[in-house]
């Protein structure tokens, strides 16, 4: 992987993504980052290792934050995710009031947040996070085109 910054949370996040896809998982990973700028949590897809559909890499990150600074709000903390989220990240997102959204590649099939439903932008959304897009978009979507090209041999 080329990212020109070890201490860039995206280039954290490509390394969760990279452990996921040697674990067999889909490539995503996500980090977040405290209103201090110290990493809380960095994690990767466990889908299939926990058996458990809703074990995206995001949804990992909130829950070890919100345990690590014993508080369901994760207000002030930034995520960093390699792919753009889900519909149900994006509402966990929400819910746990990050501050900024931060993901490289878009995911026009199972995209929530600029593709298919664009959660933040219903009405029935109570915190919408500042979105940014595209740094290491071009990393992110080619681990995914490999681990996807290699799984259907």
């Amino acid at each position: 992987m080329m990212t020109s910054d070890p201490h860039d949370p995206m280039h954290l996040a490509m390394i969760a993504a990279e452990a996921a896809a040697a674990r067999g998982e889909v490539p995503v990973g996500a980090v977040i980052v405290g209103p201090d700028g110290r990493v809380i949590t960095a994690q990767g897809n466990r889908i299939l290792e926990l058996k458990d559909p809703t074990a995206h890499a995001e949804i990992l990150a909130i829950r070890e934050a919100a345990r690590s600074l014993g508080n369901e709000r994760l207000t002030g903390c930034d995520l960093h995710v390699s792919l753009e989220p889900c519909a149900m990240c994006a509402g966990a997102i929400s819910l746990a009031r990050i501050r900024n959204l931060h993901f490289a590649a878009g995911d026009p099939k199972g995209g929530g947040v600029i593709h298919g439903g664009r959660f933040f932008e219903q009405p029935t959304c109570h915190h919408r996070p500042e979105v940014t897009q595209g740094h290491l978009a071009h990393v992110s979507s080619e681990m995914l085109k490999s681990f996807f090209r290699a799984r259907r041999g």
